[in-house]
């Protein structure tokens, strides 16, 4: 099947409830805002002893990043759509070759089990760059409210009911000026990079209409303290991107704003609150090194870990190579692709 449309690719997604935020047609929209170009296609799945039956179908949706001299790299996140997409493999075979792709990078939207990496499918290697964080913590919200209160760390609840009796009071709120002003404050103060305030709008503006994603705003007497913007779909919700003031962190307003997107998540059905983003190491590794260190994704883990979450990695990255030869040399002179949203 040829490529589909944004709307054909909505209608297609509508049959996969399940399917990660990551391959919307709005996440391709707002990535193709901001120097990618998005394709999409389906294939059908046929079944039965002669191949004769379509029951099912499969997709995915590809972004393409352009290189110099008139190549590109080709990403699937979280995708593709369906099983057996084995038999998507051709039309994204000759969609790559068109866009001169050197590589095709796949992160499943598939989780490890144990302590051995998946295997990649037949003609991928295993890839080294990452794009989204590999390993995350996921805090199941399929119990009643006291039962994922009572699986937080013991200080994390406290503090969260600390940021009640403090006066915070959390709120949805739409001024994605004041939530860059404050995303540009936490940057400055951690020394990480934000996005620009077109980037957060353009998401907002997005998600928000298909009631996938609110900010939520903490505040005491009137005075911003932190925000969040938290998305949902299916049974799934993702805390992306957070950010807090400089003043009154005494008052604990960053647990109060989780705790209450994870209300919001349940009470639209979620069954499950992706904290979105720890250091790449097994458990004991965390445990043992979060108290010391600060660097990268170090910082959030000291604060993640406490809301009760399950450690998870995910399967991949894959890469399908199509030029070897600049293969080497951009995963030498690129040591990391870094997106993350």
């Amino acid at each position: 099947m040829p490529e589909v449309t944004a709307a054909e690719w909505d209608r297609f997604l509508s049959a996969f409830p399940s399917a990660h935020l990551l391959q919307t047609a709005s996440w391709g929209e707002l990535k193709s805002s901001f120097g990618w170009q998005v394709a999409r296609v389906i294939a059908p799945v046929t079944s039965g002893p002669s191949n004769a039956v379509q029951t099912l179908s499969c997709g995915a949706q590809i972004l393409f990043r352009k290189l110099p001299l008139g190549f590109s790299i080709a990403y699937i996140p979280k995708g593709p759509v369906g099983d057996r997409w084995e038999s998507l493999l051709p039309e994204i075979d000759a969609l790559c070759r068109r866009q001169r792709a050197v590589f095709l990078k796949i992160e499943p939207d598939q989780m490890e089990g144990g302590s051995k990496p998946v295997d990649p499918p037949a003609g991928f290697i295993r890839g080294l760059q990452s794009i989204q964080p590999p390993r995350t913590l996921v805090v199941d919200l399929g119990k009643d409210e006291a039962d994922i209160l009572d699986r937080m760390k013991q200080k994390t609840r406290y503090n969260v009911r600390l940021a009640l009796k403090k006066g915070v009071i959390v709120r949805q709120f739409g001024d994605v000026d004041l939530f860059c002003r404050l995303m540009r404050m936490t940057g400055q103060r951690d020394r990480f990079g934000v996005h620009s305030q077109d980037y957060y709008q353009r998401v907002y503006d997005l998600f928000s209409p298909r009631e996938e994603c609110v900010m939520l705003l903490a505040e005491y007497e009137g005075e911003p303290l932190a925000a969040l913007m938290v998305f949902a779909r299916g049974q799934r919700a993702w805390y992306f991107y957070g950010a807090s003031a400089d003043t009154q962190r005494e008052r604990m307003p960053t647990y109060i704003l989780q705790w209450e997107a994870m209300r919001w998540a349940r009470q639209r059905g979620c069954l499950e609150y992706d904290l979105w983003g720890v250091p790449d190491a097994d458990e004991k590794t965390l445990e043992s090194n979060f108290a010391l260190r600060t660097d990268g994704l170090w910082g959030v883990y000291r604060f993640k870990r406490g809301f009760g979450g399950e450690l998870r990695r995910a399967a991949g990255p894959w890469d399908r190579v199509y030029a070897p030869m600049i293969y080497r040399l951009y995963s030498t002179v690129v040591p990391k692709l870094g997106d993350q949203g």
